[in-house]
């Protein structure tokens, strides 16, 4: 089964085809990274006249690099939910009037259900049932996969997501829009333990997040150190800063494998891309026995075939939608489609 996937969600513009929910025939991606840098973040309105100046011939070029025309296509889907609404309507819109010319069915995927889904292209025999962890700019969630379409979330972030704070903590240490790559790259070169910072905690809620403390924290040891007259070493401060990010998800996520019984890990999001990250939750899997899942660098980030793998899944469940589909800005992960 191939499918043509749009993906519009932020500021990349996307399209991939993809075959039988694994197989990668064609993946495009139009980036505004260095549009959006000069303003520190992405500026929703730019994005969204971007997308319209893209999709046309992003899509065609992912027809093209597939050798597949419009006809011989068995599916159209869409990233509908969550994201910045006016970015995801050129991307629904545009899918909508595929969906009039060629009356291929059109399916509706929810962002995060892709980035998960971004595993199953990376390796071929992941299945569910397994536990995820989904670190994103705007996103940080530990979640049951129990099916291809059943999810279930424990913990969720309650104020910034992971990505996000790292983005604001960098803009403060002198890095540019995005930070994220930035700070991996000098927290390796630091000393976590030079600069002491929290680990904050919700009552009560032991698989939530809240990640704002800690961006606070950074942002203020660098405001008091710049008023003091002192140095800061940004790479320890990377460090440090990393340091508790990897503490909070990975004792997390370690403590919720054990607890609802899950031996398959699976890491998801653009973050997944962090190496710090990246190798503290090898090292913890290996010491328990885990089998870790994480995505390859080019799949960590928002993209098309992501959309287009967990479209098959979707459509396997009976997941379509009509010229009546709208764009969510907001949905729970876990909420049903249709």
């Amino acid at each position: 089964m191939k499918i043509l996937a749009i993906e519009s969600s932020c500021d990349e513009t996307a399209a991939a085809v993809v075959e039988d929910g694994r197989t990668i025939l064609s993946t495009v991606i139009a980036s505004q990274v260095e549009e959006h840098r000069k303003f520190g973040g992405v500026v929703p309105e730019i994005a969204s006249r971007r997308h319209c100046e893209n999709i046309v011939w992003v899509t065609e070029r992912a027809l093209a690099d597939a050798g597949c025309r419009l006809d011989q296509l068995d599916a159209l889907a869409v990233t509908y939910a969550p994201g910045l609404i006016g970015a995801l309507l050129v991307g629904v819109n545009y899918a909508k009037g595929l969906q009039m010319a060629t009356g291929l069915p059109l399916i509706p995927v929810h962002h995060i259900r892709g980035h998960i889904a971004a595993n199953y292209i990376a390796h071929p025999k992941l299945e569910p049932p397994f536990l995820c962890m989904v670190v994103s700019g705007g996103h940080s969630h530990i979640i049951e996969v129990k099916d291809y379409t059943d999810f279930h979330v424990i913990g969720r972030t309650r104020d910034d997501a992971a990505g996000e704070a790292y983005d604001k903590a960098g803009r403060v240490l002198g890095f540019s829009y995005p930070a994220g790559a930035e700070m991996d790259k000098a927290a390796a070169l630091g000393n976590p333990s030079v600069y002491p910072l929290p680990r904050p905690k919700v009552e009560g809620h032991p698989y939530d997040f809240s990640f704002s403390g800690l961006k606070t924290a950074v942002i203020n040891a660098a405001h008091n150190a710049q008023q003091k007259g002192q140095a800061l070493s940004i790479c320890d401060m990377a460090a440090a800063f990393q340091a508790a990010v990897c503490d909070m998800i990975s004792g997390k996520l370690m403590q919720a494998a054990e607890e609802f019984g899950y031996r398959k890990i699976v890491l998801a999001g653009g973050v997944s891309a962090n190496a710090g990250l990246r190798s503290r939750l090898t090292e913890e899997c290996a010491g328990r026995g885990y089998t870790l899942y994480m995505p390859p660098l080019s799949l960590c980030g928002d993209n098309a075939a992501m959309i287009g793998a967990q479209a098959y899944y979707e459509y396997q469940a009976g997941v379509t939608a009509g010229l009546d589909l709208n764009a969510v800005a907001s949905m729970p992960v876990d909420q049903g489609q249709f």
